[in-house]
């Protein structure tokens, strides 16, 4: 059940090329369950929206031919100047709007699809999610207030993502985008929201799914997020290295950039 606190605004990025997936249907449970809690909802489902992957010339409208395209900086021009794209600009408006954002998506290869990767590239546009005129990184943020969460289905089983498992820690391989996108942009990531064994899902568990997901869902605004180290909360050094003996005995890898629990 979500959660009935005060509305918020939610967007929901979706990304399956096939309508009758359980991607899809997650998307659309958790639109349902967001909206019947209050609150109010906005979805981009990216196969359905033929949403351009690539990040070319043509997503900074006004650049000469014979320029040399240089995206870090053309991406920020053009978003200070307001001349992205519109498919750009549209989404971007989405993520100012939200409270937060939740990316549903089939993990492929150990990644997002192609085509949500395409969104985060051209849509997280310097000077929108990073640069020089907005907060800096990996603390408050240019995105900060808002939460995120990854709701992501994955054909292994679960045991595989263990400490121990062949593929690693499901939060290691996640790491790019719970704390490289999220963190990053001063989002506050939860936990991410896994179902494992998702190539044939029956009817029956399907239900316990989505009753799972709900209860999560519930927790978008009242869950603690990741706490994941600040750069300015004196753990890093100059070089953005972090201290010797600041994480607790036996902490290695990537949860060294994560503060330990109460």
């Amino acid at each position: 059940m979500a959660d009935t606190a005060a509305p918020k605004r939610i967007l929901i990025v979706s990304a399956h090329p096939e309508p009758r997936s359980l991607t899809a249907a997650l998307a659309a449970h958790a639109a349902r369950e967001l909206r019947a809690a209050g609150h109010e909802v906005r979805t981009s489902d990216l196969y359905a929206m033929k949403w351009k992957a690539g990040v070319d010339a043509d997503d900074f409208p006004g650049l000469g031919p014979e320029r040399r395209l240089d995206v870090l900086a053309d991406s920020g021009a053009a978003t200070l100047a307001g001349r992205l794209s519109p498919d750009i600009a549209a989404e971007q408006e989405k993520v100012r709007w939200a409270d937060a954002v939740i990316l549903q998506f089939p993990m492929w290869w150990f990644s997002v699809p192609a085509i949500l990767k395409g969104w985060i590239d051209r849509v997280f546009t310097f000077e929108f999610a990073h640069g020089p005129s907005v907060p800096p990184p990996y603390s408050e943020g240019a995105l900060a207030g808002r939460r995120a969460l990854l709701a992501v289905t994955v054909g292994a089983r679960e045991s595989a993502f263990s400490d121990r498992g062949v593929h690693g820690p499901l939060a290691d391989v996640l790491h790019p985008l719970q704390h490289g996108l999220f963190w990053f942009t001063g989002m506050a990531p939860l936990e991410p929201f896994a179902v494992y064994g998702s190539v044939d899902v029956a009817e029956e568990r399907f239900a316990a799914v989505r009753e799972a997901y709900g209860r999560r869902l519930g927790g978008l605004f009242t869950e603690a997020p990741v706490p994941f180290r600040s750069l300015t909360g004196g753990d890093y050094d100059h070089g953005m290295r972090l201290l010797p003996g600041v994480e607790p005995a036996g902490t290695s890898g990537l949860q060294l950039h994560v503060r330990p629990r109460p």
